[in-house]
């Protein structure tokens, strides 16, 4: 009875080892399974990582020679953007003799960087001009922290470098989109000499004593109960220090900025943008008779623009009248997403102007 009794517990033993080991592999496939599963996943968001960072590569333009190139591989992209200027190729050469200042030195405005141009500065070398782009201190892929630029002139110091080993005779047409009419001001009244053409894109053409935030006080409210209540500022010092910065939340970024622009470039932007340094932004302008007010201006205005009221940016053109004023219907604040073209023919007819 005994023997039995060892016999069949021995049995049951080898069987139930059976059992264990079908159940063990079994879970270890599942293991493996899931492994592989997640690996895969993995993969995959990594390609579409990939993927976004090459074309975002791609819309950053920061070189005439850069755009150049990448405008190139192109074919049927270059057909789209040529449809804005109709000219043929045995016309271009009579229209450029018209033109003196070739160069075009493209300002991104808060929050935005060189890489908004690229529908412009393609357009600008379809025509024969020679348009450049690159990012002011913190912005684009720059890589100073936002919170450590704290004047205008630190924030313009890209521009300023550029402008200052331009070749002594040679001058630009200098474009701000935004906030960056600011850094064009602050260049015409320390570089006058050095441009031919000056051009607020829906900008901050402020007037002398005036701050860029000030232009904006009516959408956003005074400067003072904006530093005081605004949920976008940043502190990059401490909750106790200054604030140093401050960035719209994505959604209402596009209400403000992106209301007619194709989803594509809304989409770069949300990706792209950085926040805004808060210094320049409360910065006054000193802006003189003799060197500021000298200047040859043009505004540009948008006409359906959520950031810049059409009322604002006609007040600022009664305040301090420039040389000529232009309109773009159905255009939000970022002509350059959303009416390229009709951004494109209005600073070919600027750069005609004798």
């Amino acid at each position: 009875m005994g023997n039995r009794f060892i016999c069949m517990t021995k049995k049951d033993s080898r069987e139930n080892g059976r059992s264990n080991s079908l159940v063990g592999s079994r879970s270890k496939r599942v293991e493996r399974s899931k492994r592989r599963s997640v690996m895969e996943e993995e993969l995959l968001h990594r390609q579409a990582l990939s993927m976004a960072i090459q074309q975002h590569q791609l819309s950053q333009r920061f070189e005439g020679s850069m755009s150049r190139r990448i405008g190139s591989t192109s074919s049927r992209r270059r057909n789209d953007l040529s449809e804005s200027f109709p000219a043929s190729n045995k016309q271009l050469p009579e229209f450029l003799e018209n033109i003196k200042t070739k160069r075009v030195v493209l300002i991104h405005g808060e929050g935005f960087g060189a890489w908004c141009w690229y529908k412009t500065i393609a357009l600008l070398e379809e025509s024969g001009l020679l348009p450049i782009s690159f990012d002011l201190k913190g912005s684009g892929i720059d890589q100073t922290d936002t919170n450590n630029v704290t004047t205008l002139e630190e924030y313009s110091t890209p521009l300023l470098d550029y402008l200052k080993n331009l070749p002594e005779d040679e001058k630009v047409i200098l474009v701000g989109h935004s906030a960056g009419g600011a850094c064009v001001s602050y260049a015409l009244e320390h570089l006058p000499q050095k441009i031919a053409k000056a051009v607020f894109l829906c900008g901050t053409m402020v007037s002398d004593g005036q701050r860029p935030f000030d232009v904006f006080a009516e959408e956003l409210g005074s400067a003072e109960l904006f530093m005081q209540e605004s949920k976008f500022l940043i502190h990059g010092n401490g909750k106790d220090k200054p604030a140093t910065g401050f960035m719209f939340e994505k959604e209402q970024m596009a209400g403000l900025y992106f209301n007619q622009s194709p989803t594509k470039d809304i989409a770069l932007a949300k990706v792209s943008m950085r926040p805004i340094p808060l210094g320049p932004m409360m910065e006054k302008l000193c802006l003189t008779p003799e060197n500021y007010g000298t200047s040859r201006r043009f505004y540009v205005q948008t006409l359906d623009d959520h950031a810049l009221s059409p009322d604002v940016q006609e007040k600022l053109v009664r305040e301090n009248p420039p040389e000529g004023v232009f309109k773009i219907k159905g255009s939000d604040h970022c002509p350059f997403f959303s009416k390229p073209q009709s951004l494109h023919k209005i600073l070919l007819e600027i750069a005609q102007i004798q």
